[in-house]
């Protein structure tokens, strides 16, 4: 499991479903052919995926988790939680694709209010396009263009996705060029999952006064101790 590209081999059969070898290479951008298929059989030898020979039109094999893979999910969640903290760092050549940004808030996110009525919310990074559905308490997300989207986010995925999981306010994201069109208050719906994040100084927000407890601080100087995901209400400015 810990050899270069396996888990995200993984991640993409979550994501994607029953995929074809070139499903899976577009999706790993900098994967070697040769590279993906010896991780591929080595998945397969060890049980974690299957192979079937798809009929016409597809005709051709498709890659699939098996029941042990599947179970897998629940690591690659915590995982790709505890990654968050990492996700305001952006390094030339970082690729991105629409699975990604589809697939970040129905993992990390909860609706703040499960008998809300249902609402749609357009996200757009550049040519990559996902819809968030809420409706019932749950988040639910999917590539595409929604008809009539009760509200917009369009910018960068690092202020689309840093926003969604609570990584940085509104204000911020503006400045990192998101736009919104529509319901903002539709943000307040979305609560970051909880996660143990120690953040450095220079990406914390700055606490509201009402925040200041000295029961939640080591000293005058020092960071909080209880590191909490605030809601989305409280990143919106007021």
């Amino acid at each position: 499991m810990g050899d270069r590209w396996t888990l995200l081999i993984i991640r993409e059969l979550l994501l994607q479903g029953p995929c074809r070898f070139t499903d899976l290479k577009n999706g790993l951008p900098g994967v070697a052919a040769n590279l993906l298929s010896t991780r591929l059989r080595e998945l397969e030898d060890v049980g974690l995926i299957t192979r079937t020979d798809a009929p016409p039109p597809v005709a051709t094999v498709l890659y699939e988790l098996s029941d042990t893979g599947l179970a897998l999910q629940r690591v690659l969640k915590e995982l790709g939680l505890w990654g968050l903290r990492f996700m305001s760092d952006e390094r030339p050549g970082d690729a991105f694709r629409a699975e990604w940004l589809a697939y970040a808030p129905e993992w990390f996110t909860t609706d703040a209010d499960p008998g809300g009525r249902p609402a749609v919310i357009q996200l757009v990074a550049g040519d990559e396009l996902a819809v968030i559905e809420l409706g019932d308490g749950d988040v639910h997300t999917r590539l595409g263009r929604a008809t009539d989207p009760d509200l917009t986010l369009e910018g960068t995925p690092r202020a689309i996705l840093g926003l969604l999981s609570g990584l940085i306010d509104l204000e911020t994201a503006r400045r990192l060029g998101l736009s919104t069109s529509g319901q903002l208050d539709l943000l307040n719906r979305l609560h970051p999952i909880e996660q143990d994040q120690e953040r450095t100084p220079d990406r914390r927000q700055p606490p509201r006064p009402a925040d200041r407890d000295p029961a939640h601080h080591r000293g005058p100087a020092g960071p909080e101790s209880p590191a909490q995901t605030k809601t989305m209400q409280d990143k919106l400015p007021s």
